[in-house]
């Protein structure tokens, strides 16, 4: 005759039957049976804990692995899965104190250091899961969604080169089909689009097609500038009941597709709608940004500056809490505080200096200044070849201060080992980014290595600088209706006054440098571009000494080649080219009323009217 521990060791192994197909509610039910007949019986309890926890009912799992860690206090198991319930059930607090417990017990393999750090990403402390997602990775090298996160927070971090080199061989990996979407994803984000594609679209078309990898295809080909492709993918997925899973992604998305289509109403009632429901201020901004911007475009510009607005201090919050404190620590644009000395100067050689058809071409300005437009129309030469926007030149700078220079008062002590060194390091990061053919000449687009002029006539001394010049009005209020995702810089944007001061700041840098230096310049300004187009192309390329090519007419074309532009104005640039950005700041005129004496001596000096 059958024992009632019998009968329990019998109900356990159907439960656990039951989880191996997939049927929770019948797991559950099972092990509860098996925990009336012996309440202390370990495997009934973890039955049931995992059960529930497949429910998402978090609670009733959480008391499940409380009393598992009565039952064996020595055990960290149990105190790791109390984490985790406590962690999916939003109680970011208390599940950081059933790790530490679990920490205290011993706890160290890398499913223990994944947990915890998805805890830090669930209160936005990417740094700290970061270095939990290191360890793990350690442990665990081949684990793809351990992989995955490690490389998501390393770019939450602006360590790029970090997240890249963590995807490396990903291809290799097991990954499930929501966690390789996102991986592909994330290679978009950091401009491997040759990679992103192929990994997202495999994941979204695998069989049983996973619902979130189909929205994350649907994201990347908005990205890539092809709207009608991604809206019909999207209204299929919209017929799939198990769309109903994603929630408010779902929805952001559905607003993104409707604001590329030009159907602002409805994508601000997306928006708005999102934001409201948000529970936490410091998320807003994902929302607000893009709200902002389709208010702009019905032409509601009380409620578009206004959106923009809380965009802002809902980011500066968001920055307080998940940015490090030496974003603090010092006055911002504190480069500007530094600038060449003549004397220094007139010291400087270099015996190997780099002519200016072997040195990069340089695009630099204030962000918002029509910088992509004109990197894509040099894209196109076949002699040149860009490169989504990269520190290369900070890297140098590093590496400068690394020989123990004072920057930029003792440049002329560097040595020419010192220099080769530094330059060679330089064209082997460029060469880890952008393949170029022979006689292929480098575009260096970023606009604030404004800040960098030393760097460059330092480095290259012969290079061409194309200066990039648009009414600072119009860049001012460009910056501050977008989403930067660089900390520095959108603090710089939190409002038009802050901005104001930053641009008159730069601006007062770069000509002080440059009346020493005397780079070979050329100023570019963003309104003749676009009203002469060609008459000012072909001015830039007698500038750079090169041939002319019609090729160069058609930058929207180049930008749909190129699939991914790394930059806020990527939907602007694969339009014809127009007059619409020029003089849109007069719709918000009397926010710039403070402001203008700031920005007279460049009103004055480019001729724009005020």
């Amino acid at each position: 005759m059958a024992t009632r521990l019998d009968l329990a060791d019998g109900l356990i192994a159907r439960s656990i039957e039951h989880l191996r197909r997939n049927e929770p509610a019948q797991a559950e039910e099972a092990a509860r049976q098996a925990l009336a007949a012996d309440p202390d019986n370990l495997d009934g309890l973890r039955s049931l804990a995992y059960a529930l926890h497949v429910q998402a009912r978090h609670r009733e799992s959480e008391g499940a692995y409380l009393k598992l860690a009565t039952l064996e206090p020595s055990q960290p198991l149990h105190w790791m899965n109390v984490g985790t319930a406590r962690r999916c059930d939003d109680r970011i607090d208390e599940a950081l104190f059933a790790f530490a417990r679990a920490a205290a017990l011993g706890a160290n393999t890398a499913d223990f250091y994944y947990n915890v750090a998805l805890a830090h990403i669930g209160r936005d402390d990417y740094e700290a899961a970061r270095s939990l997602l290191q360890k793990a990775r350690a442990l665990a090298p081949d684990d793809a969604e351990v992989r995955y996160r490690y490389a998501y927070c390393c770019y939450e971090t602006l360590r790029t080169d970090e997240a890249l080199a963590a995807l490396d061989g990903w291809e290799a990996l097991a990954a499930a089909p929501d966690i390789a979407a996102s991986a592909g994803h994330l290679m978009m984000k950091l401009g491997d689009i040759e990679r992103a594609e192929p990994t997202v679209r495999e994941a979204a078309s695998q069989g049983d097609s996973d619902p979130r990898a189909m929205l994350t295809f649907i994201q990347l080909l908005e990205r890539t500038n092809r709207i009608a492709e991604a809206r019909a993918l999207f209204e299929r997925l919209r017929a799939d009941p198990a769309a109903a899973s994603l929630g408010n992604e779902f929805i952001m998305t559905e607003g993104q597709l409707a604001q590329r289509e030009s159907k602002h109403e409805a994508a601000a009632a997306l928006f708005r709608g999102l934001a409201a429901e948000c529970r936490q201020p410091h998320l807003t901004h994902f929302q607000q940004f893009p709200l902002a911007r389709s208010l702009d475009a019905l032409g509601r510009y009380e409620e578009a500056f206004g959106a923009a607005s809380e965009a802002h201090a809902s980011q500066l919050a968001y920055i307080k809490l998940t940015a490090s404190p030496a974003l603090y620590a010092g006055p911002p644009l504190a480069i500007t505080d530094h600038g060449c000395e003549a004397q220094d100067i007139a010291r400087w050689t270099d015996d190997c200096a780099p002519s200016a058809a072997q040195s990069p071409v340089f695009i630099v300005g204030f962000p918002r200044s029509g910088t992509t437009l004109l990197e894509l129309t040099l894209d196109a030469h076949p002699l040149l070849e860009s490169i989504d926007e990269q520190p290369f030149l900070q890297h140098a700078l590093d590496d400068m201060l690394a020989e123990q220079v004072r920057y930029p008062v003792e440049l002329a002590t560097l040595t020419q080992p010192q220099l080769d060194r530094i330059r060679s390091a330089y064209w082997d990061k460029a060469a880890r980014r952008v393949e170029r053919a022979p006689g292929q000449r480098l575009i260096d687009k970023n606009p604030l290595n404004v800040f960098r002029l030393p760097v460059i006539k330092r480095l290259f001394p012969n290079a061409k600088v194309i200066f990039a010049i648009r009414h600072p009005c119009d860049v001012i209020l460009s910056c501050f209706m977008q989403h930067f995702r660089a900390p520095d810089f959108a603090i710089l944007c939190k409002d038009i006054g802050t901005l104001a001061a930053a641009y008159r700041r730069t601006f007062d840098f770069w000509h002080a440098q440059q009346e020493l230096l005397r780079a070979d310049v050329l100023e570019l300004r963003y309104e003749r571009l676009v009203d002469a187009f060609e008459p000012e192309a072909r001015r830039v390329f007698d500038f750079l000494e090169l041939p002319w090519d019609p090729a160069v007419l058609s930058p929207a074309t180049r930008a749909q080649e190129k699939r991914f532009i790394s930059t806020p104005s990527y939907a602007q640039v694969v339009q014809p080219i127009n007059d619409r950005a020029i003089d849109r700041w007069r719709n918000y005129q009397e926010h710039f009323t403070a402001s203008l004496p700031v920005l007279m001596p460049y009103l004055v000096r480019w001729s724009y009217s005020s």
